[in-house]
């Protein structure tokens, strides 16, 4: 497993929010409105939400976590409420602001730069657009899903899995073979079923009973 200083996962987690950033900015009022890959949020929703989870740090997050009734569906809401602008020019201006930021309610970077992987990708799939995350940002974040259940069910949907990057030195776990980019692993691992298509294997079904969702 590769080691990734503190301050070299927060310069990549800058450097995706840049990236994000700069595909925000080329989009038009109905793309904000469109929908993603993360529930019934949409994009203007999605960019305030990353927003709120990078400016919040450990005891801010406790409070809020504590008028929420521990309950992070509410927390969330609450957050995502509070960082969106009068308009999506400013929402973006307000996600340009904290891109620079080091703050977390924890010292789980990998988890917090995995927010900011996976919820990228929630806009740009759904959209088109091209940009992918770089390899310095996916392998640290599917090292941790694989190992912790933390803001998603990482490590229950890979488990007794052999999980085999086809562009990346990353292999995984034990079990029947799942194989594809290293995106489609992190983004499936996530739960986002839109990018099961990338995978291939004996354990693809069984990675995708578990992350599709019933009917």
């Amino acid at each position: 497993m590769a080691t990734t200083t503190t301050d070299a996962l927060w310069q990549v987690t800058h450097a995706e929010r840049a990236a994000l950033a700069r595909d925000l900015a080329t989009l038009t009022p109905e793309q904000w409105r469109g929908p993603t890959l993360c529930g019934a949020w949409d994009v203007e929703q999605v960019t305030a939400h990353l927003t709120a989870a990078a400016s919040v740090g450990r005891w801010p997050w406790i409070r809020s976590m504590l008028l929420a009734g521990f309950r992070p569906d509410v927390h969330n809401r609450r957050r995502l409420a509070e960082h969106l602008g009068a308009s999506p020019a400013g929402t973006l201006d307000r996600f340009r602001a904290i891109a620079r930021l080091s703050v977390a309610p924890s010292s789980d970077l990998p988890a917090y730069l995995g927010e900011v992987v996976v919820h990228a990708q929630d806009i740009r799939q759904p959209l088109g657009i091209p940009t992918r995350p770089g390899l310095d940002a996916l392998l640290p974040v599917a090292e941790f899903f694989v190992a912790r259940n933390f803001t998603v069910p990482s490590r229950r949907n890979g488990a007794r899995l052999r999980l085999v990057a086809t562009d990346a030195p990353f292999t995984a776990g034990e079990g029947p073979e799942v194989r594809g980019t290293l995106l489609a692993l992190v983004m499936c691992l996530a739960g986002r079923a839109a990018y099961l298509d990338g995978l291939e294997g004996p354990g693809t079904p069984l990675l995708a009973a578990r992350i599709r969702p019933a009917d």
